[in-house]
């Protein structure tokens, strides 16, 4: 079946202060297929999308819809024109309802003058029935977990009838049955003849989902291909420009004495219950389950952010009240969170400011001023280590690729030197390049002898990383498996127990 191109991206450039973002890339994008976008973070594929949204205005190319050329200069152009984009940091009003944050900015009114509530109702029921998505229209976003909110976003996009809709990332915080649900989303919208844009860096879904896939690399365009003619190793190597052999990095690390006792931790307001668990010096341990099991809360809860109602945390033979994070800190831990936009970066401030505002102590000279050239270095060194991929260390974090800033989220933690690092979905959203240096980081900081504890939803980085993975199910541990001696089978077994 022939399809007709409906999308057509040429010599599309973009510069920023002190790097060429994008240069010359060219997309085409067809009727009724899904097309994926892939590179490394920083390879340019959120700019380009941007630059087609209305967010950035392109410095040089063209951008044809329908034959017709287009140049939207802001994203509510682009919707009233039939192109819509899921974006991968969600950017909803969390204090409204989900009615509000589908229809915001075009409400059904009565007479021009009242805001019609029972069509609005009813047409998100009837979007959210069509999707087969289960949300009560009425709930507040702020109330919902990530990946119903995701959700929602997914159905505003298609609320706008549109012809082109850019997925962004859109499993990084979906549960396996979610991304089935989102697969089965995306192949009704390609029947209808809806071209879609798939970034993703999950291999195994790109292989899955695609119909053609570009690849880019460094701002520039590298080759687009039938999706059934790239294998893995092709995707990676055009991808990284050089063969990634190993997707996880030789495991060397000695696991010593028990360092950090978790004892009957129970949640004020969440529903852990009688949570307990030992780590070691020099151990990576691996969290484990589906969205609600309590991972998150349970990491939360170690550095004081949420309320416990009782339990007690045991560091090196010392119990650890760790009642809020400065307090957390003070005694040795770290934490990495789940998403970094929310609760990771400070947007407006640059990537050294970003670096070492967990660490000021170290920068403290006379115990009045700090020291310029301490914190050039500190930020410098992570940059390095790091690979972070950025004009300069002034540069505002924000403008950074999801990926990158990830990575200076988490020098500015390495930096406070933590005995015990809590890592909650430390690779999220972040290229198979990049991932490999955050697990080589990880093993680093296990053969210093540090305590590595590990959120993770992906499978295979449990299995590749983690010396011991303990499962969690219904806010309680529902068992623990040796890494090496284990399958997925068994740890999605013990994740279900108490669901």
């Amino acid at each position: 079946m022939a399809h007709d191109v409906l999308l057509r991206m040429e010599g599309i450039s973009k510069t920023f202060p002190g790097v060429k973002a994008l240069d010359n890339v060219h997309l085409e994008v067809k009727a009724g297929t899904v097309h994926a976008l892939m590179g490394e973070n920083g390879a340019g594929k959120s700019t380009l999308m941007k630059c087609l949204f209305g967010i950035y205005n392109k410095d040089a190319g063209h951008i044809y819809l329908d034959g017709k050329e287009i140049d939207f200069k802001s994203s509510k152009e682009a919707l009233d024109n039939g192109v819509a984009m899921v974006h991968q940091e969600l950017n909803q009003a969390l204090k409204r309802n989900v009615m509000d944050n589908i229809w915001l900015g075009r409400y059904p009114k009565i007479a021009g003058l009242v805001v019609n509530e029972h069509k609005m109702r009813e047409d998100t029921e009837a979007i959210f029935k069509e999707l087969g998505i289960n949300v009560d229209v009425h709930r507040i976003m702020g109330d919902m977990p990530v990946s119903q909110r995701q959700m929602v976003e997914i159905a505003k996009a298609v609320s706008y009838n549109s012809k082109v809709i850019v997925f962004d990332e859109p499993t990084s915080s979906l549960t396996e049955e979610e991304v089935e649900h989102l697969f089965e989303i995306i192949n009704m919208l390609r029947d209808r003849g809806v071209g879609i844009i798939y970034i993703s860096h999950k291999m195994a879904e790109i292989k899955r989902i695609s119909d053609e896939i570009t690849i880019m690399r460094d701002g520039q365009w590298v080759a687009t291909e039938p999706a059934e003619k790239l294998e893995m190793n092709d995707i990676i190597r055009l991808m990284v420009g050089r063969e990634l052999t190993n997707q996880f990095p030789p495991k060397n690390n000695k696991v010593g004495e028990v360092t950090l006792k978790v004892e009957n931790i129970t949640g004020q307001y969440n529903h852990l219950k009688d949570v307990s668990f030992e780590a070691h010096k020099g151990e990576v341990l691996g969290i484990a389950g589906l969205d609600s099991s309590g991972r998150t809360e349970t990491l939360e809860s170690i550095f004081g952010i949420r309320t416990r109602k009782s339990g007690t945390i045991t560091l090196d033979g010392k119990q650890c009240l760790n009642r809020n994070a400065g307090e957390s800190i003070k005694n040795g831990f770290a934490l990495l969170t789940e998403e970094r936009r929310a609760t990771g970066i400070f947007g407006v401030l640059s990537i050294k400011e970003n670096t070492v505002i967990s660490s000021l102590k170290r920068h403290k000279r006379f115990g009045i001023y700090l020291s310029e050239k301490s914190q050039r270095e500190d930020t410098q060194y992570y940059i390095d280590a790091m690979r972070t991929k950025t004009p300069s260390q002034e540069t505002k974090i924000r403008s950074l690729s999801g990926g990158n800033q990830q990575k200076v989220i988490i020098g500015r933690w390495l930096l406070t030197e933590p005995e015990v690092l809590l890592l909650d979905e430390p690779t999220r959203g972040i290229d198979v390049g990049a991932k490999y240096e955050i697990y080589q980081l990880i093993l680093d900081l296990a053969n210093k002898g540090k305590t590595v504890l590990m959120v993770s939803s992906e499978m295979p980085e449990l299995l590749g990383v983690c010396d011991r993975i303990i499962v969690m199910s219904g806010g309680r541990v529902a068992g623990e498996v040796d890494a090496r001696n284990t399958s997925q089978e068994e740890i999605m077994t013990l994740a279900a127990k108490y669901v």
